[in-house]
């Protein structure tokens, strides 16, 4: 007997978010409005269930804090940016295409919450914040971004020094973080600087990968590889991880 095929309304209820998801999504969608309207240290979790129209309980159910809320915010622009950059790595082969691309599509999606920002990205700035981008809680948006640049770099038509394959994703997360600070400063309209920027330095990045490659660039490029090693965020878990490999 053959399997039965779905109807369209078996289908639309499979696609639906399930009344949980729905109340979740309501709760960040309210917190981001008010956010914007009010600022991030005006809002408070009772206004944010208030104006959502669930009770002060169901709203710490769901985010047990602002915080929880505003890494709420980065894993939905982490998910809507893996979405947003597919055209430009599968049509793009060169390296600096490849980065301009990410990098203006992350401007695009963030571009509607740049008038407060820069509120909660003052509390990111402190190391012992969970808004940190380099904080334990932020790992899952911090992740998904390296994997970004993994890609990037994977369907990249580009030879980089084997010393640095393992940390050059995390590189480029840096990169993109120093736009980030750099566009949460930026006043300009439609955030134009903040783009040039990324015209400009692309191609620079781009370059500087492909040279790594040459024999008489190797004593730097060593150098450079146990600075990262020793400096840059969750550096040396991916060293790990690559030696591990390399026993196997």
């Amino acid at each position: 007997m053959d399997d039965a095929v779905p109807t369209d309304s078996q289908s639309n209820k499979r696609q639906q978010p399930s009344k949980s998801e729905q109340t979740r999504t309501l709760i960040l969608e309210t917190a981001l409005r008010l956010f914007q309207e009010r600022g991030y240290d005006k809002t408070t979790m009772r206004s944010i269930a208030k104006e959502a129209g669930v009770s002060v309980g169901n709203a710490y159910y769901y985010y047990g804090s602002k915080e929880h809320l505003v890494q709420g915010f980065y894993d939905r622009i982490a998910t809507e940016h893996t979405a947003a950059v597919r055209p430009v790595l599968a049509e793009e082969t060169d390296l600096a295409a490849r980065l301009r691309g990410v990098l203006l599509a992350w401007l695009d999606l963030a571009a509607p919450y740049h008038e407060f920002a820069g509120q909660f990205f003052k509390n990111a700035a402190d190391p012992d914040s969970p808004l940190s981008p380099f904080s334990d809680e932020s790992h899952g948006a911090r992740d998904t971004a390296i994997g970004i640049h993994r890609q990037v770099l994977a369907g990249a038509r580009v030879t980089a020094d084997p010393e640095l394959t393992e940390l050059l994703p995390q590189l480029l997360w840096l990169y993109q973080m120093g736009l980030v600070l750099y566009w949460v400063h930026d006043r300009s309209p439609d955030s134009a600087r903040s783009r040039r920027l990324v015209e400009r330095t692309a191609p620079l990045v781009g370059r500087a990968v492909s040279l790594s490659r040459f024999r008489v660039l190797r004593p730097l490029v060593r150098e450079i590889n146990d600075l990262l090693t020793e400096f840059l965020p969750t550096a040396a878990g991916a060293a790990g991880s690559a030696q591990a490999r390399k026993r196997a």
